[in-house]
């Protein structure tokens, strides 16, 4: 058997894992061992592994990763959630959906101090679903909302996938921070946009809220002061090459945890909790790190990325074409497994075809980086798609009243927002390339 028909039985053979429920880190270990051993023997995988996890881990870069969660963790513990909701909802919960349109508001808000999109889900349906619920809005319109919500957790910045994938594709973790803006923006309007089409069509869906006073809306606006706070210095302090992403997170949490204290709402039982939720997350990702480092260099022995991307580039296939392939196949895994999965397993595998093409005389820069939002934002779509849908699932456990079925009616709006955003990014790369031509 070639190297590349082996690399492919092994992939194959790890889908093969992951439909049987094994974690995918562990999954992506056993099989990058196997095949591993089978091509090399035991000796030469020992030797890799007395140094791989060193090699991985002690990247300076990915220091980035638990602060950024300890940073969520902190500003959740400490009410920033229920204060960027009730902003959001004194100032827009008087239109038709605006209490959803609130929710996702607020979940924008909350994702550029979280960074994930789990996070985000979990937080802001803790915050926003009651009072949807006594407003009476449809199920499918409440958790619906809520599920797509959660996915701006890591479309703005800061983002954890996105420092991922800087690293695996060797590009600047703050230019990428840059490129997601104003895509991320984007998302945020298309879902409120979605939500305007669903309550005109369905008018009882979405019931509107009391208007608030001015004195209630400014004294709810004066609640979020310390998200703006944080925002401007970790973002604007990255985006004004001020400080280093990583110094960013760092600042960030620390200022995370002062206002949390300073709001009474940090105890050292909660301090502990977040802590322990930091670590727990980090060690899942790090530990997914670790898999798919050893299944590349196992892939990497086989020839399959560059012989796969030899092979795309030679059916002279335009490179449109290939990118829609690229982009249905991520919608397709988006239904089996989850974002940081799928950018682990598929960037060394899909960025070399696409840095082989011709698109739009972009440069190997641009390019990467272009590539790299446009992953982001399909591969988020997975969060929110059947059978799988991981913030489906969060905000169900919230709702268990909700059938999953009206929770996954109720996201189709979004994923048709979702769908004009993707066109949009592969038409029109300035809108990732602009800030960071404008900045840089």
């Amino acid at each position: 058997m070639t190297g590349i028909g082996f690399g492919f039985l092994m992939f194959g053979a790890m889908l093969v894992l992951l439909a049987i429920r094994v974690p995918i880190g562990i999954a992506m270990l056993v099989t990058g061992v196997a095949g591993y051993v089978t091509m090399t023997g035991w000796a030469p995988l020992l030797s890799y592994l007395k140094t791989a996890a060193w090699s991985r881990f002690s990247v300076y870069d990915l220091s980035v990763i638990p602060m950024f969660l300890l940073m969520g963790q902190f500003a959740s513990r400490g009410g920033l959630s229920r204060a960027l909701f009730g902003a959001a909802n004194a100032l827009i919960g008087h239109w038709r959906g605006g209490v959803a349109m609130a929710a996702i508001g607020a979940c924008a808000g909350f994702g550029a101090i979280c960074g994930s999109s789990l996070a985000t889900a979990a937080t802001m349906g803790q915050v926003a679903l009651p009072e949807l619920r006594r407003l009476n809005y449809h199920p499918a319109l409440a958790t619906g909302a809520l599920a797509a919500g959660g996915t701006l957790g890591i479309l703005i910045p800061p983002s954890v996938v996105l420092v991922v994938y800087a690293i695996l594709s060797e590009q600047n973790i703050a230019k990428l921070f840059m490129a997601a803006f104003v895509p991320g923006i984007l998302a945020m309007i298309g879902y409120l946009i979605a939500i305007a089409i669903y309550v005109r069509i369905k008018p009882d869906a979405g019931p509107a809220n009391v208007r608030r006073s001015i004195p209630e809306r400014l004294r709810a606006l004066r609640e979020v002061w310390p998200v703006a706070v944080l925002f401007v210095v970790v973002i604007g302090g990255i985006y004004g090459g001020i400080f280093t992403p990583t110094e960013a997170a760092a600042i960030g949490t620390v200022g995370s945890l002062g206002f949390a204290m300073w709001l009474g709402r940090m105890r050292w039982r909660g301090l502990l909790d977040c802590l322990a939720g930091a670590a727990e997350a980090t060690g899942m990702i790090f530990l997914i790190l670790l898999g798919a480092d050893l299944l590349n260099v196992f892939l990497a022995l086989t020839q399959m990325p560059n012989e796969l991307a030899n092979w795309v580039v030679g059916l002279g296939l335009p490179p449109l074409a290939v990118l829609a392939a690229i982009i249905a196949i991520y919608v397709v895994l988006g239904c089996l497994m989850d974002s940081l999965s799928m950018i682990l397993l598929t960037v060394p595998i899909f960025l070399p075809m696409i840095m082989g093409m011709d698109f739009f005389g972009l440069n190997p820069t641009d390019k990467a980086i272009w590539f790299g939002i446009i992953a982001l934002m399909v591969v988020e779509i997975g969060l929110i798609t059947p059978p799988v849908g991981m913030n489906v699932y969060i905000i169900n456990s919230l709702a268990r009243d909700v059938p999953m079925s009206e929770t996954f009616r109720g996201v189709v709006p979004f994923l048709i927002s979702d769908a004009v955003r993707i066109v949009l990014l592969v038409a029109f790369p300035i809108l990732s390339l602009w800030l960071v031509r404008l900045l840089t």
